[in-house]
């Protein structure tokens, strides 16, 4: 399932600031994110909402550009069905926007295709379509399938992933990598209070340690498949590691005196990545990699290197 994205000149699109500048139509648009296809009655009902205000915010947004509708039969004659047009929206100056696209190379890596794993039960792997080989089974690892990954979860160990270094292909200079990912800590069944250290390593160098909190299974992940188990990991936080010259971050925060010089990234052809949870972690509370069809936010694995001009 691909991403969808809108990008706006806040001087070319005021009526996309004005369609997002409203809490009920927010969270009309989170809702139509969350359920495809809602009908003005559905919308009304879930939200709290007269149906008049609703009407009226779904104009407006249908008028952005935003959704779109389409009239369908109902019981009861026809109804206006809408849906959301995309997955996110981001607000940018054009020139700025052309200048971060030409400087920005992205590679998007399916959980699934690791080419090193060293796990221990419980561990295993899911597709959205169902389970991959054999839960709590190590050498599940290995399978063929996996390939088609959304979700894969081991209590002690490491995937490591090779992402090819584009930025070397095409002779530009690195001044920021990033890693992007959906996480959580992994127990039977699930627990909010379950703190897990995730370590993430580029080239061989640990970049950071994040501490998951717990495993969340209060609710849905807005992706995850009815026929996942409720009582299962539904969905994490998305984290990101970045390293500059200034250092090593997570989410922003400086965690490390790791610069990119220290990654060697123009003396190899790959940018090798690793997921780990060490034997000798503090938190050894086991780890839920989210990917495609599970989870909150439907994405791979990204990488995100940022040249100079």
């Amino acid at each position: 399932m691909s991403r969808s994205f809108l990008v706006i000149d806040p001087e070319e699109r005021p009526d996309v600031l004005h369609g997002l500048a409203s809490a009920a139509r927010v969270r009309i648009l989170r809702l139509l994110r969350r359920n495809a296809g809602v009908n003005v009655n559905d919308i009304a009902e879930a939200l709290a909402l007269p149906q008049s205000t609703v009407s009226s915010n779904l104009n407006i947004l249908e008028k952005a550009g935003l959704i779109r509708t389409e009239t369908q039969k109902g019981r009861k004659g026809h109804q206006k069905v809408c849906y959301a047009d995309y997955d996110e929206v981001l607000v940018m100056f054009r020139d700025d926007f052309e200048r971060a696209q030409a400087n920005l190379i992205e590679v998007a890596m399916p959980i699934g295709i690791y080419t090193r794993c060293e796990v221990s039960a419980p561990c295993g792997l899911c597709s959205p379509e169902g389970i991959i080989g054999l839960l709590d089974v190590p050498e599940t690892f290995l399978n063929p399938d996996r390939m088609n990954a959304g979700l894969m979860w081991f209590t002690r160990g490491f995937v490591e992933y090779q992402f090819p270094n584009n930025a070397r292909l095409i002779g530009k200079t690195v001044n920021a990598l990033e890693v992007s990912l959906e996480l959580s800590s992994e127990v039977p069944g699930t627990s909010a209070d379950w703190p897990s250290d995730i370590t993430v390593a580029i080239n061989g160098r640990e970049v950071g340690v994040w501490t998951s909190p717990g495993d969340f299974g209060d609710k849905r992940g807005v992706f995850t498949p009815d026929w996942w188990k409720l009582k299962g990991s539904q969905y994490g936080k998305l984290k990101s590691w970045r390293v500059t010259p200034d250092g090593a971050f997570i989410d922003g925060v400086r965690v490390s005196s790791l610069t990119l010089a220290e990654l060697d990234l123009s003396g190899h052809h790959s940018i090798r990545l690793r997921i780990e949870v060490k034997p000798d972690a503090r938190h050894p509370g086991g780890v839920n990699i989210f990917g495609r069809g599970f989870g909150n936010y439907d994405q791979d694995i990204l990488l995100r290197l940022t040249t100079d001009p």
